[in-house]
């Protein structure tokens, strides 16, 4: 069956698109439970979700497929827990831009680690994304050590990313995104126990940690995951960026967030990149055929 590209990125700016309502629907909820908690919290029910919908998925992990799925969901349990310390001692609007920076170094990795041959008008694409990324979330800058560790982050989720794009090809999806959810889940809760690990407090919390973990964790990790195995990763980058346009639109609409000029032309600049990624992606396929 001919791969069409389009489709493949309409999955994924779908799962933008649940990543991004994931932010208005944790509006407040973080302030009466510790990101750690919560995140345990939204991966072992979406884990112990998928488990229960598909028991026989166990009987598909082996040793080697353990391997892989572990180092992946390391890379993005860990990503998590830096992105939530350096937001501790950093502003949400810096958090927002560096975390978004993982659109640039998803083609370093996998330039470097995988010689993935990146080209001129891929890199175009990712600085139209991260000057699209700058408008929407950069308020003033100061670097220090909360901006390092969320620079951590974005490395993690690039390499995330880029790994998921090696191992995709060939592995069963739902399999993989059992053992990547549930690695999350283990590293999210040791980490939570440095201060703690809490239960909700209240039923708008636990309706928050429901909803992330059913639609922004479960459902939109299987479909990264399939999604992964027919695009590039440095596509996959500028198409997820999309996830910050999605924030702001959703703020918009229903915490009524101010739409200023300047949100709005970074949105667009994020959206022309991911069309122009995903066209030339298209192209390359055609070409091959």
């Amino acid at each position: 069956m001919k791969e069409n590209k389009f489709f493949f990125a309409g999955l994924l700016t779908t799962v933008a698109a649940i990543w991004g309502s994931a932010f208005a629907s944790m509006k407040g909820t973080l302030e009466r439970l510790d990101v750690n908690s919560f995140l345990a919290w939204r991966f072992t029910i979406a884990t112990i979700v998928l488990i229960l919908i598909r028991p026989s998925v166990l009987k598909k992990i082996n040793l080697p497929f353990l391997k892989k799925g572990a180092l992946l969901g390391l890379f993005l349990g860990s990503g998590y827990i830096f992105q939530s310390f350096g937001l501790t001692l950093t502003t949400v609007s810096n958090t927002g831009f560096i975390t978004g920076l993982y659109v640039v170094l998803t083609p370093i990795v996998a330039a470097g680690i995988l010689k993935k041959n990146i080209t001129l008008i891929e890199w175009f694409a990712v600085f139209v994304a991260t000057a699209g990324l700058a408008l929407l979330s950069f308020n003033g800058f100061h670097f220090g050590l909360g901006e390092f560790l969320v620079l951590m982050s974005a490395l993690l989720f690039a390499m995330h990313i880029v790994g998921l794009g090696e191992w995709s090809k060939g592995l069963d999806t739902y399999a993989l995104t059992v053992l990547q959810l549930g690695t999350c889940a283990v590293v999210t809760f040791i980490a939570s126990l440095k201060s703690g690990f809490r239960a909700p407090p209240d039923s708008g919390v636990w309706f928050s940690i429901i909803y992330t973990a059913l639609f922004a964790t479960a459902l939109a990790f299987i479909v990264q995951t399939w999604a992964q195995s027919f695009i590039a990763p440095s596509s996959v980058a500028v198409i997820l960026a999309m996830e910050v346009v999605f924030a702001a639109g959703f703020g918009i609409f229903l915490l009524s967030e101010p739409l200023t000029l300047r949100i709005g032309l970074g949105g667009l600049l994020v959206i022309a990149s991911m069309y122009l990624i995903i066209l030339l992606d298209q192209r390359k396929t055609e070409a091959a055929e």
